[in-house]
C-alpha cells in the first residue's frame, strides 16, 4: 500500500468515526438536560480565573473586585465581578475500550458501547455545566473544562490507545474522583487492583456496570451458538436452557463481588441495563458524585 492509499484509508476511517459524533452528542445532550432539569447547579464563587457572574457590591468587598465597566451601566449601583471556584479536584472517566461492549441482543437495543458512550458524554455535559473538569483515567493529558469538554472527551475516548477490559492503574491528584463504565466481564481481582490503588490516594469513585438484558436473564433455549466478541471463538450448546440456573448463579456472584469491592473502598456501584432509560443511570451517577463532594471539596 502506497502513501496515497494509506492516507485515503486513514481519512475513510476518520470520517467513519466522526460520523457517529453528531447523533451521539445530540442523544447525550438530551439525556443530560433531562437530568439537569431536576438538579440544582453546583457552581459557586471562589478563587479562580474563569468568570462566573456579577453581583451587587456589599460592605467588606475589596475595591479591586469592583467591575467598573459593568457598574458604569447602572449609575446607582456598583457591581463585583465573581470568578468561579476552581478546586484542585477533577472527575476522571474510564470507558471500557474492549470489544465486549459491542454486544446487543436485539436490533432494537443499543450496544453496550453506545450506551456507555452516551452516559460518558452526558456526564461530561453535566459536569462542564457545573464548572467541573473532566479527565481521562490512565492517560497523560490535562483535564478538559468548559463548553468544549464533552466533544473533547468523546474524541479522546475514540482515539484512546487503551486496550483490554480491566481498568488501568492510574495515579490521580488528591481529592480527585473516578468513574469507570464497563460491563466488568473480567477478573474482579483486576478491577480491585485498579480501584484499591486509586482509593489508597483518597480518590472516591463510581463503578457503573452496563449490561444487556439477555446477559442478566439468559433467555436462550435449545441449540445456540455463542461467539466471543474478544477472540471470535465459538461455542455451541445443544440445550442452553439447562445452563440457565448455573449461569445466573455465577452472574449474580460476580456482581456481588463488584458490589463488595465498592463497599470496601467507599465507592458507589451502579447497574444499568440497556433496555432501561439512560437518564436513570445518569441521575444515579451524577447524584453519587454530588454526595462525594463533601469529601473532596
Amino acid at each position: 500500500m502506497n502513501d496515497n492509499q494509506i492516507a485515503t484509508a486513514i481519512r475513510h476511517d476518520a470520517e467513519e468515526a466522526a460520523s457517529h459524533f453528531p447523533p451521539l452528542l445530540v442523544e447525550a445532550e438530551r439525556i443530560a438536560q433531562t437530568v439537569a432539569a431536576g438538579l440544582h447547579g453546583r457552581r459557586r464563587a471562589g478563587p479562580g480565573e474563569t468568570f462566573w457572574q456579577h453581583r451587587p457590591y456589599s460592605f467588606g468587598d475589596a475595591v479591586s473586585a469592583i467591575d467598573w465597566r459593568q457598574s458604569a451601566r447602572e449609575a446607582s449601583r456598583l457591581y463585583v465581578r465573581e470568578n468561579e471556584w476552581e478546586a484542585a479536584a477533577a472527575v476522571y472517566l474510564w470507558r471500557d475500550p474492549s470489544r465486549s461492549l459491542d454486544f446487543a441482543s436485539m436490533k432494537s437495543l443499543p450496544t453496550k458501547r453506545r450506551r456507555a458512550d452516551v452516559l460518558s458524554i452526558a456526564l461530561a455535559i453535566l459536569l462542564s455545566q457545573a464548572g467541573e473538569r473532566i479527565g481521562v483515567l490512565g492517560e497523560e493529558r490535562r483535564p478538559f473544562h468548559g463548553r468544549t469538554a464533552p466533544t473533547r472527551l468523546m474524541e479522546a475516548l475514540q482515539a484512546s490507545a487503551q486496550t483490554g477490559s480491566a481498568p488501568p492503574h492510574a495515579h490521580l491528584p488528591p481529592g480527585a474522583r473516578a468513574v469507570m463504565i464497563s460491563d466488568f466481564y473480567t477478573d474482579v481481582d483486576e478491577v480491585e487492583a485498579s480501584v484499591q490503588a486509586l482509593a489508597a490516594t483518597g480518590a472516591k469513585g463510581v463503578l457503573i456496570q452496563v449490561c444487556d438484558p439477555a446477559e442478566e436473564e439468559f433467555p436462550f433455549r435449545g441449540r445456540v451458538e455463542f461467539r466471543d466478541l474478544e477472540s471470535s471463538d465459538k461455542l455451541t450448546f445443544g440445550d442452553t436452557g439447562a445452563l440457565a440456573g448455573q449461569y445466573k448463579r455465577q452472574f449474580a456472584a460476580h456482581r456481588r463481588s463488584l458490589e463488595a469491592l465498592a463497599q470496601r473502598t467507599g465507592w458507589t456501584f451502579v447497574v444499568h441495563r440497556t433496555d432501561k432509560q439512560a437518564h436513570l443511570a445518569l441521575l444515579a451517577l451524577f447524584a453519587a458524585l454530588g454526595d462525594m463532594r463533601r469529601w473532596v471539596s
